[in-house]
């Protein structure tokens, strides 16, 4: 939750209003928060808090059209306040509101050009968009008022490896971790794009020393062994259930011909790191395919939406047999809505429940392969994807992520740890994929790489299309578009095999997990 931008002078009773309200979004009760806070806004219509929270609390209510008003009255409120202005910012990218996040980083600045942490975002937004010259003159004036500021420094780093200007880079790094600065954000992040830069210039010792101190430093600013807890205890309930399932099942769910939005719909899976992202840009040159990368439509509409059940008294299958028709429409309904909000220039271009006409809608999102079970349950005439890479390859490349502290992410904090998720998921996969009852196809990034047209061909043919020219030029559509993948920057390069068989030069370190990966490396075709 955001923090006071502007605190109400008002008595305790209607301060404890306004905690109710939160306390009610913060709960996920997001239909009671929301009339909460029509009532705070019609009595304090000049709070900036206020509106900002009413507007999360609509997008988590499909309440678009008002949560488009609501940031939008407070945006307005806001335009003298850079910190409400980034926060704002911050939503809208969220929110895939892209032309409004850069209006209001833009905005804060204006508001006030001696915040650094305006300046900074300005910069990391200017960053995803390719503009790197107009990052490196925010960081560049945030420097000049502040010299030494390390997340500045960091960033100008990274800026400047992005330029190909890697000797000022590694300067610049190795002095700012000599410097040893305050910030824990900085002290990881420089260690870690350090090791990148090494990496990248075949100084793989070097880089993998620095990998470890950063994965060091970042375990100390949360308590990982709770996020690994958590994971753990939701990795065995999952392989519980995986382990229940029958042949039959999901044929079983096919037959009963659930209801349809008319959409034509595939998820596009496997583990991260697999080459989930280049495939998405491939299919998403199609002219008949609308690709949405790293969506959060199906955790926050279907898997969040049946959390109270699982809390209650754990997923099982006889639970998701039981899951009515009604109930099962509405959840697909509120997928398609959430999913189809962030479809740039979706005005008009819907039905009314929400499917885009004649269109393929692409689910890109690797994290969905831990959820394969409610995804059939609820869209079993959907068609699956599943990328494969090398997985000695994968969990490398998971190891060199710098990514936000998830119980998830935590996994990616030692290659042990990563391994093993790895295999949970693929685990998920490979039960399914023996089972069947539905379509799927595995695509294997080293045969992207090796030949992209020939590939392409044939997951664009298994998803029921035809080769198109603009395929071949996914590159530029890449270049013409914010993309929300970690790896958002890779894909707009051009096509390489560099990466194939990476793991090699890390061989002595991959070694103690090469057993756990071995069945995987056979199961996909990959020599051990």
């Amino acid at each position: 939750m955001p923090p006071d931008l502007v605190k109400l002078q008002r008595t305790p009773r209607e301060v404890a209003r306004w905690q109710r309200a939160q306390q009610e979004l913060l709960g996920g009760r997001h239909g009671v928060a929301l009339a909460r806070y029509r009532e705070l806004v019609q009595q304090y219509p000049g709070v900036i808090q206020l509106w900002f929270e009413l507007g999360m609390a609509a997008t988590a209510q499909l309440e678009f059209k008002l949560a488009e008003e609501a940031f939008r009255r407070s945006a307005e409120l806001a335009r003298h306040d850079a910190e409400a202005l980034v926060l704002l910012g911050q939503q809208y990218h969220r929110l895939r509101r892209l032309d409004r996040a850069r209006e209001c980083f833009e905005r804060a600045v204006e508001a006030n050009s001696a915040s650094a942490h305006a300046r900074l975002s300005l910069a990391a937004w200017y960053e995803r968009e390719r503009r790197v010259e107009d990052a490196l003159a925010s960081v560049n004036a945030c420097l000049a008022k502040y010299p030494g500021d390390a997340q500045a420094l960091c960033l100008k780093a990274m800026l400047l490896h992005r330029t190909g200007q890697n000797s000022q880079a590694e300067t610049l790094l190795r002095d700012l971790i000599k410097a040893d600065p305050k910030d824990p954000n900085a002290r990881y992040s420089s260690r870690h794009l350090l090791a990148a830069l090494l990496d990248e210039s075949g100084q793989y010792a070097e880089a993998l020393r620095w990998l470890y101190e950063a994965k060091a430093l970042l375990r100390q600013t949360t308590n990982v062994t709770k996020l690994e807890q958590d994971y753990d205890r939701a990795d065995r309930r999952r392989r519980e259930l995986m382990g229940a399932l029958r042949p039959g099942r999901v044929g079983k769910w096919r037959e009963e011909k659930p209801a349809s939005n008319g959409s034509r719909l595939a998820l596009l899976g496997g583990h991260p790191r697999s080459g989930t992202t280049l495939v998405e840009q491939i299919l998403g040159a199609h002219p008949e395919v609308v690709a949405i990368d790293e969506s959060e439509a199906f955790v926050q509409e279907i898997s969040e939406q049946l959390a109270p059940m699982q809390a209650q008294r754990g997923l099982t299958l006889d639970a998701l047999d039981r899951l009515p028709s009604g109930r099962r429409t509405e959840l697909q309904r509120r997928y398609f809505k959430s999913l189809l909000r962030e479809v740039a220039g979706d005005v008009g271009r819907h039905t009314e429940n929400g499917a885009l006409n004649e269109k393929l809608l692409l689910d890109k999102n690797p994290g969905h392969t831990a959820l394969l079970h409610l995804w059939l349950r609820l869209f079993p005439e959907s068609k699956l994807l599943i990328a494969l890479r090398d997985p000695r390859d994968v969990v490398l490349s998971c190891f060199f992520q710098n990514l936000m502290l998830t119980s998830t992410n935590a996994n990616f904090l030692s290659l042990e740890r990563a391994a093993k998720h790895y295999s949970d998921l693929m685990d998920v996969w490979l039960r399914l994929r023996t089972l069947g009852g539905f379509e799927w196809m595995e695509t294997r990034y080293e045969d992207v790489v090796n030949n992209v047209e020939a590939e392409g061909r044939r997951i664009t043919e298994f998803l029921g299309l035809s080769w198109h020219a603009n395929q071949a030029n996914h590159r530029e559509v890449a270049l013409s578009k914010v993309l929300f993948a970690p790896t958002y920057n890779d894909v707009t390069k051009p096509v390489h095999s560099r990466a194939v068989g990476r793991w090699q030069h890390y061989a002595e370190a991959v070694a103690p997990i090469q057993e756990r990966l071995s069945p995987y490396c056979k199961a996909f075709g990959y020599p051990t």
